[in-house]
């Protein structure tokens, strides 16, 4: 068995697409050596901001030899009249490297039988430029001197090193051979590889660690160490942390962590204010004192050792301190402004050139925020509170921090909304009605602040939809799926339980079936993302019911009976009322009077037992009163009752007995594409 390693060297990458980049190399890689047959043990990767690298271990000396068996054509056009080989056959022989005459014929068409032998590792790997690293895909490309290939940066160089043999191939100008380069700063030259398996240590020893995730935890350990010592605490498990520690990671090939401070003076302004500047801006880690407050220092990461660091220090801090004076400013001059003048302005203010202003949006969403206000019980405290949060909440796009950190709107609006007077309620809507801002990102945490959220949510979808700006493919530059899925997730939160199809009825938008079938993609997108088996889903997305938060517990709760012992008859007998009762037509109202089996009463009662509790039932409670209730007697029914009597009253009443099952079912799923198979 042997090892190669392929690396491309490049141009610094954006820290963002290192990691999509290695995951993508390697898996080509994976797919490649499989389709030829070429079997290994596991692929191990290494990346930094200059190479992408992979190393294949317990790679086979060549790929598995095989035989193969092609049908060819009928024996009826094999031959003509004369009983010379056709031109049909003839072609399909050709096509498989062989004559007619090496044909076998079975049955009534004719064979090809190959055996197609091994093919050596080398020459297989030849054609890894070609067919791995060209076939490349990436959010953003670069194009260099006069060629045409697009790639993530340009390429300087490559390695590929099958043990100790150089594996020959070209792309562009660049040939691979065994030498790679140091680090950029402290070893910038060329190094040999003498053996794929020496890669990842000789990097080491020229100042690059390429094991991702040894350089991470190296990160990880030496700020924690710089906390110790100083007795401060830094946050690592959080959402942003874990990015921006990925994205420090994939910013250097040889990490050494530093302090530096900033002047107490800057703790006047509001800590979110300073973090962004530190983590979202300069990618510092902030620090916390053992009380928990923000300390006039950070954490920084340079790519490369300790020499020098004093200068490297300074500079950070400089640059730190520009952004600081920055929000110390406008932290001064925005509370001098006023909510109602900055709401006032936003008239001018355009949401989109085919939709209309911010202060239009404001309105419609108060508008949707009243109905979602009903819809969640609010006391009338708290349905005031959203119209007042709906009249200003987007103002602080008008202020000079907003403007200057654009990742803070919503976050200074509660600030300055608190200073100016405002409840904490109104102030914490303002807040959190950008909520969720990434897919798994935090919900709102307040019942205002949820219906505030949601209301603007579904305004942007319908609005960019009425005005016919509609995501497809990958295409969703308003990040309209982000709010259908933030807004899906809140009212699976909040359990708010409402006809989503009427309540936008009444709405004056346009091509509102086709948000409601967005909708209903989201909606199965959260439930796959859940492991919910796909039929399933595709069954609880069928209910023709647009209950969004009955669909997101009626689907789990699904699949978590799904390995019962009686689950699959349950559900027949269930998709059996709901297959005969789509076969009705103008059924009526039940009439017991035509009766003709005690077992019809028997249903009768179990369907008006079910009417009646239906709807103030949780969806583990429906399928219990379905399969302990329901099925025993639907079982019944079907075994001693002729669904479709001669007797055209009879049959229509038994329909319609059947169809008032079937529409409670299908307020929670359409039973009949459950798979039972």
């Amino acid at each position: 068995m042997a090892n190669y390693l392929l690396e491309i060297g490049l141009e610094e990458m954006p820290a963002h697409l290192v990691t999509p980049a290695i995951n993508q190399l390697a898996e080509r890689l994976s797919d490649f050596l499989n389709e030829n047959r070429l079997n290994f043990d596991l692929i191990r990767k290494f990346s930094t901001p200059r190479r992408l690298a992979v190393l294949v271990e317990g790679l086979a000396e060549s790929s598995e030899a095989m035989d193969e068996e092609v049908k060819g054509p009928s024996a009826k056009i094999a031959k003509d009249e004369e009983g010379n080989w056709s031109k049909a056959i003839q072609g399909f022989s050709r096509g498989q490297g062989l004559t007619p005459d090496d044909l076998v014929l079975k049955g009534d068409y004719y064979f090809a039988n190959k055996h197609i032998a091994g093919v050596a590792a080398q020459e297989i790997l030849a054609k890894v430029g070609a067919e791995v690293i060209s076939k490349m895909q990436f959010k953003t490309y670069m194009k260099w001197g006069n060629n045409s290939f697009l790639f993530v940066r340009p390429i300087q160089w490559m390695v590929s090193l099958l043990d100790s043999e150089v594996v020959l191939f070209e792309l562009l100008d660049v040939t691979a051979g065994n030498t790679t380069r140091g680090h950029r700063f402290l070893s910038n030259q060329e190094i040999t590889i003498e053996k794929a398996t020496d890669y990842a240590e000789v990097l080491k020893a020229n100042f690059v660690m390429v094991d991702a995730g040894a350089r991470k935890a190296e990160i990880s350990k030496q700020i924690k160490e710089i906390a110790i010592e100083n007795n401060w605490t830094v946050e690592f498990s959080d959402e942003k942390h874990v990015e921006l520690l990925e994205e420090v990671n994939n910013l250097v090939e040889y990490p050494t962590a530093f302090v530096g401070s900033f002047d107490e003076k800057y703790l006047s302004v509001p800590e979110e204010v300073l973090v962004t500047s530190m983590r979202d801006n300069q990618r510092y880690f902030e620090v916390y004192t053992a009380e928990g407050k923000l300390a006039p220092h950070f954490i920084s990461v340079r790519n490369g050792n300790a020499e020098g660091m004093e200068n490297v220090i300074l500079g950070n801090e400089k640059v730190l301190v520009a952004r600081l004076e920055d929000a110390e400013f406008f932290w001064k001059e925005d509370q001098k402004l006023n909510i109602t003048d900055l709401v006032k302005k936003l008239e001018n203010v355009t949401f989109h050139a085919k939709i209309g202003s911010i202060t239009e949006h404001m309105a419609r969403t108060k508008k949707i925020a009243a109905h979602l206000a009903d819809i969640a019980q609010l006391t009338e405290t708290e349905k005031a509170d959203v119209a007042r949060a709906a009249d200003i909440y987007k103002f602080d796009l008008l202020t000079g921090m907003v403007g200057e950190f654009d990742e803070l709107q919503g976050v200074m609006g509660e600030k300055y909304a608190l200073l100016a007077g405002e409840n904490a309620n109104v102030a914490a809507a303002i807040r959190e009605h950008y909520m969720p801002v990434s897919a798994e990102g935090e919900l709102p945490s307040t019942a205002v602040g949820s219906v505030l959220a949601a209301a603007d949510k579904i305004d942007s979808i319908l609005s960019f939809f009425s005005a016919g700006l509609i995501p497809s493919g990958s295409n969703d530059p308003y990040a309209l799926r982000r709010a259908a899925q933030g807004l899906t997730r809140i009212i699976e939160k909040c359990n708010w339980h409402f006809n989503f199809t009427e309540f936008i009825a009444t709405l004056d938008y346009a091509n509102k079936e086709q948000v409601i079938d967005f909708l209903k993609g989201r909606v199965q997108k959260l439930l796959l993302d859940k492991k919910i088996r796909h039929d399933i889903v595709e069954a609880t997305v069928a209910a023709d019911t647009m209950d969004i938060a009955s669909m997101m517990e009626v689907a789990p709760m699904l699949n978590d009976h799904k390995d019962d012992v009686q689950f699959k008859p349950d559900i027949e007998n269930i998709s059996r009322v709901v297959n005969l009762a789509k076969k009705a037509e103008n059924t009526g109202t039940v009439v017991s009077e035509l009766f003709e089996n005690e077992v019809e009463q028997e249903l009768y009662e179990v369907a008006e037992l079910l009417k009646a509790q239906w709807f103030t039932l949780s969806a583990a409670e429906k399928y219990d009163l379905l399969v302990n209730k329901a099925v025993p007697a639907i079982n019944n029914f079907f075994e001693k009752v002729m669904v479709m009597a001669e007797d055209e009253k009879v049959r229509s009443n038994r329909l319609a007995l059947l169809s008032d099952l079937s529409s409670l079912t299908a307020t929670m799923a359409d039973f009949s594409l459950i798979n039972t198979k």
